[in-house]
C-alpha cells in the first residue's frame, strides 16, 4: 500500500503562528514523537487537536488513511485554540469537544473539506484582541531550539520573577522551559545526525548540547523509549519528516477513530 507524508509551508499571512500544513497516510505503524508543537488533524470523520507531546503516541487509524494537518508554530497554538496549552499537554481532544457547538460545526466542514484549515486558524486569529505574541514566551523558545542558551541562562534575560514566567510558559508551549529544552535538544540531535550520519553518539550528544552521551541515552529513552541508536536507524527509512518509526512498537490497535478524552478529564500539570 502506498503510503505518504508532505508538508507545505504555511501562506504568508499565518506563518507567524503555523509552522505548517501537513498530509499523511503513514497510520499507526510511526509513532508521533516529541516535538514541542500541537496540530489540528482531519481524519475521515473527526478533527481533533494534537496536544504537545512528552512521549511517542500512535495513531490508531489504519496505514494508508488519509490525514491532514495544520502545525502550530512552539508557543502559538494556545491564543487561537482559547485554551492554556498545557491542559492539552499528551492529549487527543476532539475539537467539538474543545469549542462545543462551534467547534462541532468546524468538524463537519473540515471533515468535507481538510483545506479550510487555514480559514478556520485565520477566522480565530482575526477575532484576538491582538495579534501580538508573547515575545518572552518566543524569545526563551528561540533560544532552548537553536541551544544558544541554557534553561537559567534563558529565563535570567526575562525581567519576570521565574515562577510567573515559567506559568506563562506552560500555558503557552505545554510545559516547563526545561521540558521543552530537553524536547528541543532530541529534534536537534536527529538533525544533526540525519545530516552526519557517520558521526558518532558522542560527538551528536555534545554538538545538540547534552552533557555526555548518557544524557543523551536518558533523554531518548524517556521521551521515545528508544535507545538512541535504535532511534537514529530509524530515522534513515522513509517516514513523516521528523517523525519516524521507532523499532519494537506496534500500533496498540486499529480502532478507526481517534479515542480523545473529555476536555479537562485527566489533565494533570508537570513542568
Amino acid at each position: 500500500m502506498s503510503t505518504t507524508y508532505a508538508e507545505v509551508p504555511a501562506p504568508a499571512a499565518l506563518a507567524g503562528d503555523v509552522h505548517c500544513l501537513w498530509r499523511s497516510s503513514f497510520g499507526g505503524s510511526a509513532p508521533i514523537l516529541p516535538d514541542g508543537c500541537l496540530d489540528i488533524v482531519v481524519g475521515p470523520d473527526q478533527v481533533f487537536v494534537a496536544g504537545p507531546d512528552t512521549g511517542p503516541w500512535f495513531s490508531p487509524y489504519d496505514l494508508g488513511v488519509p490525514l491532514h494537518g495544520l502545525r502550530f508554530r512552539t508557543g502559538r497554538a494556545a491564543r487561537v485554540l482559547g485554551v492554556p496549552a498545557e491542559e492539552l499537554r499528551d492529549q487527543r481532544v476532539d475539537l467539538a469537544d474543545l469549542w462545543g457547538a462551534a467547534g462541532a460545526r468546524a468538524t463537519r466542514r473540515l471533515v468535507e473539506c481538510p483545506d479550510r484549515l487555514t480559514a478556520l486558524v485565520a477566522g480565530r486569529l482575526g477575532r484576538l484582541r491582538t495579534r501580538e505574541a508573547d515575545r518572552q514566551v518566543d524569545h526563551v523558545v528561540r533560544v532552548l531550539s537553536t541551544g544558544s542558551g541554557r534553561v537559567r541562562e534563558a529565563l535570567a534575560e526575562i525581567p519576570l520573577g521565574e515562577r510567573q514566567f515559567r506559568r506563562r510558559f506552560s500555558a503557552a508551549v505545554g510545559y516547563g522551559p526545561a521540558t521543552f529544552a530537553r524536547v528541543a535538544r532530541l529534534v536537534r540531535v536527529r538533525d544533526l545526525a540525519r545530516g552526519h550520519p557517520r558521526a558518532t553518539l558522542a560527538d551528536l550528544a555534545a554538538a545538540a548540547g547534552y552533557a555526555d552521551q548518557a544524557h543523551l541515552a536518558r533523554d531518548c529513552r524517556d521521551l521515545t523509549g528508544a535507545t538512541p541508536s535504535a532511534l537514529l536507524r530509524a530515522d534513515q527509512d522513509p517516514a513523516p519528516a521528523g517523525r519516524r518509526p521507532e523499532p519494537g512498537h506496534r500500533s496498540p490497535g486499529a480502532d478507526p477513530n481517534v479515542t480523545s478524552v473529555p476536555y479537562k478529564q485527566g489533565v494533570g500539570g508537570r513542568g
